[in-house]
């Protein structure tokens, strides 16, 4: 006799990781999935990268954390957003056609005279000047500036947040443009062999050699170096050191059966090194990629230390520890710089440590 579908009984699947996965829909292989657990395991650089990515979160927005200029102000029934837009001190009854400085007296005055204004948490942007210091700069900590400011009374909470985000993103810049040309150059030495890497490697030692902080002095004597200026020179030398890891793991995987079916099938060099060869390569130049920003971010705060770095007056991790350098007296400028470059480069080195274990195929779970 058939069963009745309406008094059958709703039995209970149990939900296992990889129906869970496929319930969410995740892309995850298993090998991926097993990677994101060693990375997972390793509880060290599992809590680096989420404080490293909690700090610089908080530095993107460094215009609406630290500015001299407020949020958001109600005058005469309207509203105004100065950290976005410039406004006349005539829109607010004054006197000049130039940009209104929100932390003079007499403007203060006439904007909370029919009105008021929103502050950021830190009323000081990386270049502006406390006149109001009650001691001689560099002044020591104080309600006002929490860590002091420097020999030019400019407030050094500022400067170390917009300097922690200007030096994160010349690193993540520069090694993301350095990998590519690294692993372009690599690939193509390691793929075809022969006089192609005979001569790329030669090529290679000799640029190598040359003196880099040689050009960074000829190049500050005849223009005045900025971002881009030091991006750009240190992009002609970034790339090399993942040069050796690529070619190696090209030359390695060249010969492999697949490789050879691909090439009996017709398939093009581009799309056997793309498709075929890369993979496998990415896997140990992604272990190197945490170490290249480390190394990116040294090099910016040591051109800046020496004076050699970003614009005078640009917010700088190097400048402000050139600064502790040469104040002895006032240590709340060392230790802050020092302390937050350690903690920066600590966060980072422990992130690719966790990279590393991630990607070891030795690496088994327990």
């Amino acid at each position: 006799m058939a069963r009745d579908p309406s008094k059958a009984r709703i039995q209970a699947v149990p939900v296992t990781p990889k129906a869970a996965t496929h319930i969410f829909r995740i892309p995850l292989s298993p090998l991926a999935r097993r990677r994101l657990t060693n990375f997972r395991c390793n509880r060290r650089g599992y809590w680096s990268l989420w404080i490293f990515l909690i700090l610089f979160a908080i530095s993107l927005p460094a215009e609406f954390i630290a500015n001299d200029k407020p949020l958001l102000i109600r005058f005469q029934e309207q509203y105004y957003v100065p950290v976005l837009a410039t406004y006349p001190e005539t829109a607010f009854g004054g006197d000049f056609e130039t940009e209104a400085n929100y932390r003079d007296t007499f403007v203060r005055e006439l904007i909370e005279s029919e009105g008021w204004m929103l502050w950021p948490l830190i009323p000081y942007s990386f270049n502006t000047i406390n006149y109001h210091l009650h001691r001689p700069a560099p002044s020591p900590p104080s309600s006002s500036n929490w860590l002091g400011t420097d020999d030019q009374a400019r407030d050094v909470v500022a400067r170390l947040i917009y300097g922690f985000r200007i030096s994160v993103l010349f690193g993540l810049v520069l090694t993301f443009f350095g990998s590519i040309i690294g692993i372009f150059v690599g690939a193509v030495q390691g793929y075809f062999g022969g006089w192609v890497d005979l001569i790329g490697q030669r090529i290679i030692e000799i640029w190598s050699g040359l003196p880099i902080l040689y050009l960074l002095i000829i190049l500050a004597s005849v223009v005045e170096p900025n971002f881009w200026w030091l991006l750009g020179l240190m992009l002609l030398f970034s790339w090399i050191g993942l040069v050796g890891v690529v070619r190696a793991e090209f030359l390695r995987a060249r010969n492999f059966d697949f490789v050879r079916a691909a090439r009996a099938l017709g398939l093009s060099d581009r799309t056997i090194m793309i498709r075929h060869v890369l993979p496998n390569a990415m896997v140990s130049t992604l272990t190197f990629l945490p170490f290249i920003l480390t190394g990116s971010v040294t090099v910016l705060t040591s051109l800046d230390f020496l004076g050699f770095g970003l614009p005078p007056g640009s917010p700088s991790l190097g400048e402000l520890l050139n600064q502790g350098k040469n104040n002895l007296h006032a240590p709340w400028l060392g230790f802050s710089s020092f302390f937050l470059l350690s903690l920066m480069l600590s966060l980072l080195v422990f992130i690719g440590e966790a990279v590393r274990d991630a990607f070891d195929p030795r690496k088994t779970l327990v």
